[in-house]
């Protein structure tokens, strides 16, 4: 078994429902066993006039491997109405792949850890609330130093409901 953390994000259709579907999805996932949800937080879109995304992240034990989980994972999205229309567009459902163990990968459809971490607060403040203290990537970055790197701005931790 594998620890990976999924980023999830969506602006559509009641956001944090969307959210709760897809930890729902994640949790029935053969050979894995959801081990925790971060809290939702709330965070402005990176193109203008899109509506604020929910995020959060979730930790998952499995020993799928790393592309056919992300295929599992775009057919989590696609069922929940997932349209790629156009990069960076409003989304029902966003799975990311953000870490996967402390494995580094290159392949043409998946790059672990995901290229922008350092630049996403939405992604790095939920990894925090599951990642042990002082995690590092396996790339030899430290979450802590992320973490500082990354200002705590346009974000908002919603309480839970």
């Amino acid at each position: 078994m594998e620890r990976i953390y999924i980023g999830m994000g969506s602006n559509l259709a009641d956001p944090a429902e969307q959210l709760r579907s897809a930890v729902d999805a994640l949790a029935q996932l053969p050979q894995t066993e959801l081990v925790g949800v971060s809290a939702f937080y709330q965070s402005d879109s990176l193109l203008p006039g899109q509506p604020r995304y929910t995020n959060a992240v979730a930790a998952l034990d499995s020993t799928l491997p790393p592309l056919e989980l992300l295929d599992a994972l775009q057919a989590i999205e696609n069922e929940q109405g997932r349209e790629r229309l156009e990069r960076w567009g409003p989304r029902t459902l966003d799975l990311d792949i953000v870490l996967f163990g402390d494995r580094l990968i290159d392949e043409p459809r998946l790059k672990v850890p995901h290229y922008h971490l350092q630049a996403r607060a939405f992604v790095l403040y939920p990894l925090a609330e599951l990642a042990p203290a002082g995690l590092r990537l396996a790339d030899g970055r430290c979450l802590t130093e992320l973490l500082a790197a990354c200002p705590f701005v346009g974000l908002e931790r919603l309480p839970p409901n």
